[in-house]
């Protein structure tokens, strides 16, 4: 067997040159401020769902991938996969803790039931956050439950109760019901009677696929999010939060993906690339996306979520959120050896990233699903700002990267190596 390593090792670096200089010719700085360009241009109007300046951004997407020559995925027509999301106003509030009447401000709904009625006897799963509590772990771990739910809330929470308001503004049909109280007693008995208002909003994700060869089945996943702030206050002029950081970049880079890999024809597994919507509101467009899709048969989630300014290493690096929840990040460094490029695990562990991309969703059902960023997060000076334009961003560097990840996927797009599962357990924080 050892004498055949040196050919075979041979083997592997001519494959490996070959990708290279296949990513070289196929991936150019142009066309990457080209793409950038006109995603984070003030006509986009900062791509906020639900408006115009979406939609434009929706087409122009939808044509890039229909350009490259990806296929429509079942139920995308056009690439667009649309959905409905649904924001409920209460009104009629009535509820009772014990026999006594509670005041309605004391009761946060998120429900497009149109009208709520329930009792201890209904069935819904009881919570309880107390006095002491992590009160963001616990109201996590609420939301991202899969049962009907009440949760009675202490009053010590009180002046951060009503800021729950603002968590899920919207809703898709079929979501369980969720309702919190805030209540000073130990609850016995309840009741809750409310009719819901609710107003339909219309959005969609872009979806585009190129079939695989031998393993058609399985799935590798490039993903980014389309949407950003829309308008806001001028300051200095400026209204438009152009997003080109966020996320424009990454967007850009599933766009360079999939143009790479279109004409490299060297993916064995399905490749499916996405521009989700909603993610600022949400991650509505990634939870409606998981839905569609069998997560069993994904292999592996790149989701690129701002790599258009330097990591805190500097250039040709970047980081991937939740590195040791899987072996991913080994392989992708792996498929970079030899290179200049390093990608490292998370440095903001507190600010828990795993959990708050687009990625999060998929990751959830087990699939090794990693968010890959250089933003420092801890000092990203035009995060959420109406500075982050694309004089912001280095436009060489990011092309770097969007190399790197092409190229650190290269076994698992061909079938050679399959990332191990996230612990879904790990995950219910």
């Amino acid at each position: 067997m050892k004498k055949h390593l040196p050919i075979v090792l041979a083997f592997i670096a001519t494959g490996l040159l070959a990708v290279a200089q296949d990513v070289d010719k196929h991936i150019s700085a142009n066309e990457v401020d080209r793409v950038l360009r006109t995603l984070s241009a003030d006509d986009m109007q900062g791509r906020q769902t639900f408006t115009p300046g979406i939609e434009k951004a929706a087409d122009f997407i939808a044509a890039e991938f229909k350009k490259i020559g990806l296929k429509e995925m079942d139920g995308a027509k056009g690439y667009k996969q649309t959905f409905t999301m649904y924001k409920a106003k209460m009104s009629d509030v009535a509820i009772a803790i014990n026999g006594e009447t509670v005041d309605a401000k004391n009761l946060i709904t998120f429900s497009i039931q149109k009208q709520l009625k329930l009792d201890q006897a209904s069935g819904y799963t009881k919570g309880v956050v107390k006095k002491g509590d992590n009160f963001q772990t616990e109201v996590r771990k609420y939301i991202s439950g899969k049962q009907h739910t009440i949760v009675f809330v202490d009053t010590s929470f009180g002046s951060r109760f009503k800021r729950l308001e603002g968590v899920k503004q919207y809703m898709f049909e079929g979501e369980k019901n969720l309702l919190f109280v805030l209540t000073p007693s130990e609850v016995n008995d309840f009741s809750v009677n409310a009719n819901m208002n609710l107003q339909p909003f219309t959005t969609q994700n872009i979806v585009g696929v190129l079939p695989g060869k031998t393993k058609k089945e399985e799935q590798v996943i490039f993903s980014g999010h389309y949407d950003h702030l829309g308008i806001g206050k001028a300051v200095n002029g400026d209204s438009i939060y152009n997003g080109a950081n966020d996320d424009a970049s990454g967007v850009t880079g599933v766009i360079m993906a999939a143009n790479y890999f279109k004409k490299a024809k060297n993916n064995d597994r399905s490749l499916v690339f996405v521009a989700f919507t909603a993610e600022e509101m949400g991650g509505f467009g990634s939870k409606y996306f998981s839905e569609k899709i069998n997560a069993d048969k994904v292999a592996a989630m790149f989701n690129i979520e701002m790599i258009g300014t330097d990591s805190k290493w500097q250039k040709n690096s970047a980081y991937i959120t939740g590195y040791d929840e899987t072996d991913m990040g080994v392989i992708l460094q792996k498929n970079l050896a030899g290179t200049e490029f390093a990608f490292h695990p998370d440095p903001y562990p507190a600010q828990q990233l795993f959990y708050r991309s687009d990625n999060a969703t998929l990751a959830r059902l087990g699939v090794p699903a990693h968010t890959i960023s250089t933003s420092k997060m801890d000092a990203e000076a035009n995060y959420h700002k109406l500075t982050d334009d694309i004089s912001t961003l280095d436009v060489e560097n990011m092309t770097a990267i969007i190399k790197a990840i092409v190229k650190s996927a290269a076994s698992i797009v061909n079938g050679t190596d399959t990332p191990t599962r996230v612990k879904v357990q790990g995950l219910k924080r």
